[in-house]
């Protein structure tokens, strides 16, 4: 009898102690009783949306991101352990903290995109999801940004006709514009060729192409007049 009761009072002690063992798991399950949760980002990019989807691959394979490829110009990283573990306990009733990257370019006009990213976490408590996302963790924008710097995107802006311009400091598109064409208002003309709304869209952007018939004629120097000479 007495050996009985010891063996109850051992189970019930485990079961209170897991109890409290995994409460901010418990804590953390979504709507539906499951223990997943999502939590999404955005950025816009100067470039059409093939070429962000493969600066966004470039950008994964550098990291050792492995993912897979999906239609509609989607990707799905496989799943990944997180930083804690579950522990003995933890693994004992399942529980599996891990996370992954759901990233989707939708366009975002005639030569820009955005680059949608949720980071979907199981068995992560809620306060922790900022650490996973994916501009914190992997500096996923910013890495693309450097990319397409030092590699400009082939489809990003039009090469022919024209003139790639980089903007100097501090400079806009009125200053561009005045700079290039010699008039400030053909800015409307460069920001819709490039798929910007205002002035100050231009300002992340490796370069600003301007079509040839905007660019202004080069200033004609006045012929040097013949000196008189004496015969």
């Amino acid at each position: 009898m007495f050996r009985q009761f010891r063996k109850l009072a051992i189970v019930s002690s485990i079961v209170l102690f897991a109890g409290c063992y995994f409460a901010p798991y418990f804590a953390n399950r979504a709507e539906g009783g499951g223990t997943d949760a999502a939590e999404g980002e955005q950025r816009d990019f100067p470039y059409n949306v093939n070429d962000s989807f493969l600066l966004t691959q470039d950008v994964l394979r550098g990291e050792g991101v492995l993912f897979e490829v999906q239609d509609n110009d989607k990707l799905v990283t496989l799943w990944k352990d997180a930083d804690t573990g579950a522990g003995i306990l933890g693994s004992i009733v399942g529980v599996h903290p891990q996370y992954r990257y759901e990233i989707e370019v939708v366009p975002n006009g005639d030569r820009n995109s955005r680059i949608i990213v949720n980071v979907r976490t199981e068995d992560i408590p809620d306060q922790e999801l900022d650490k996973y996302k994916a501009s914190t963790r992997l500096n996923l924008f910013g890495k693309i940004d450097q990319l397409a710097a030092k590699f400009p995107p082939s489809g990003g802006t039009p090469k022919e006709g024209g003139v790639n311009y980089a903007l100097l400091p501090n400079e806009d598109l009125k200053a561009l514009a005045r700079r290039a064409t010699g008039n400030e208002d053909t800015w409307r003309q460069i920001a819709q060729d490039n798929g910007l709304k205002s002035p100050t869209d231009a300002a992340n952007l490796p370069s600003v192409w301007v079509r040839s018939t905007l660019l202004s004629e080069p200033k004609k120097e006045a012929p040097e007049r013949e000196t008189p000479t004496d015969n």
